[in-house]
């Protein structure tokens, strides 16, 4: 089963976003439980090489970009799963470009399926809490209405072949 968790103006030729599709130990209300991400989650899902995609919205329609196409880069450090990625020249890339831009989406989510004996479930007084310890990962996505508030996206641009980062911007989730 497929689970979900959910500056200026920019063109999207050369431009690059970054940030953390998921950030671990923050906590996250889903409805009656709330969930936390341990660190080491997606550990195996990024060592197989699987293809990955980036989408907008969780739609599938709305690829931005793969693992596969080495347009999306992930890794997993001490904050959470970072990622990179490289948006196309196309009507969702050059949109999201001025949707981040002008903070309307400043968040990220992601779509993965629990990896036999992945969580552990434990009651916290009233509050029922799962933790995430090994999942497989399909897919990350940009959004407006992320699950966990601490997830992160910015928009740099980068002149070809140049890695300095001269306009840096980073949007704080809502």
């Amino acid at each position: 089963m497929l689970e979900i968790r959910s500056n200026g103006t920019l063109s999207a030729t050369g431009k690059t976003l970054s940030g953390y599709a998921a950030v671990f130990n923050s906590e996250a209300v889903l409805g009656d439980f709330s969930e936390v991400i341990r660190q080491g989650a997606f550990a195996k899902s990024l060592a197989t090489g699987s293809n990955i995609r980036a989408l907008y919205q969780h739609q599938g329609d709305a690829l931005l970009g793969t693992t596969r196409g080495g347009t999306l880069q992930l890794r997993e450090d001490a904050k959470g799963l970072a990622f990179e990625l490289a948006l196309p020249d196309t009507t969702h890339g050059k949109d999201l470009a001025i949707l981040v831009g002008r903070g309307d989406v400043a968040g990220c989510s992601f779509g993965f399926r629990v990896a036999p004996g992945g969580d552990r479930w434990e009651k916290r007084g009233a509050k029922l809490v799962r933790e995430l310890l090994d999942v497989e990962l399909v897919e990350i996505t940009l959004t407006s209405d992320p699950a966990y508030q601490d997830t992160t996206v910015a928009m740099r641009s980068r002149c070809a072949n140049v890695c300095n980062d001269t306009r840096r911007l980073w949007l704080q989730t809502c």
